[in-house]
């Protein structure tokens, strides 16, 4: 997976991306969210009246599922992002130990805080025979550990950087 940068907030364009959905799905509120953010790389605050217009809702609806999951997110994703698996079965091979630890990286390198964002937890990625779990740039990492995270950044970075 590589490294995109997402284009600026387009009202026009926007409205135009979720207009198939609207006219195709019935109670499309998500689906033009998740539309939205996958063009955008987040939820323009803008996104949620033009949302609610086109889907004939309120703005309440609509930030009422927004604000519900959890992978919606309302600021751009940092240019590496980093999620450590938070659920118990990686809990009890590591996970908290591995969250402590890649906070204690971050916190010695703003650099490396500002590549990967804040930790965002995850529950569960589906690989708990190889946990504790995180996914880097879109990429699953099995018995995860900062030395795995930090070769998997800089997998992502170099992928981004021409040849």
């Amino acid at each position: 997976m590589t490294i995109t940068r997402q284009p600026e907030w387009n009202a026009e364009e926007a409205a135009a991306l979720i207009a198939p959905i609207v006219a195709a799905e019935s109670g499309p509120v998500l689906l033009c969210l998740q539309a939205v953010q996958a063009h955008y790389g987040h939820v323009y605050s803008d996104a949620i009246a033009l949302i609610a217009d086109a889907c004939n809702v309120s703005r309440a609806d609509v930030h009422g599922v927004f604000t519900f999951y959890a992978d919606l997110r309302e600021t751009p994703p940092p240019a590496v992002p980093v999620r450590l698996c938070a659920a118990e079965a990686c809990q009890a091979v590591g996970a908290r130990t591995l969250k402590a630890e890649w906070s204690a990286a971050c916190e010695a390198s703003p650099e490396l805080a500002t590549l990967t964002g804040v930790d965002e937890p995850i529950f569960c990625l589906g690989n708990c025979a190889l946990g504790p779990a995180a996914m880097v740039n879109g990429e699953l990492i099995g018995r995860a550990d900062v030395a795995r995270l930090c070769q998997a950044i800089d997998a992502a970075q170099a992928q981004e950087r021409p040849l």
